[in-house]
C-alpha cells in the first residue's frame, strides 16, 4: 500500500525526492493510518482545489485497501 501512495504521488509533485510516507500500526478499529509529507511548495498540487485530489488520493487508496480486506486513512501532512 506503501508503494501505491508513494507511485500515485510521485506523478503529481515536482519534488519527488522528498515525498516520504509512514504508517502506523493497526489502531483497535482494524485502521492503518498512512502519512504522506510533501514539500511546502507541493502541498497544493497533492490537496488540488477544494481537497479533490486529496479526496481522490483516498478514494483510490480505499479501494485498493478493500481488496486485500484491510481498512486504511491517508493522512496528508
Amino acid at each position: 500500500m506503501k508503494e501505491l501512495l508513494i507511485a500515485i504521488v510521485t506523478g503529481l509533485v515536482e519534488n519527488p525526492e522528498e515525498i516520504t510516507v509512514s504508517a502506523d500500526d493497526v489502531n483497535e478499529e482494524g485502521v492503518v493510518v498512512y502519512h504522506l509529507h510533501v514539500s511546502e511548495d507541493d502541498m497544493g498540487r497533492v490537496i488540488g482545489r477544494q481537497g479533490r485530489i486529496a479526496k481522490a488520493i483516498r478514494t483510490v487508496m480505499r479501494a485498493a485497501a478493500a481488496r486485500n480486506d484491510e481498512k486504511i486513512q491517508v493522512e496528508i501532512e
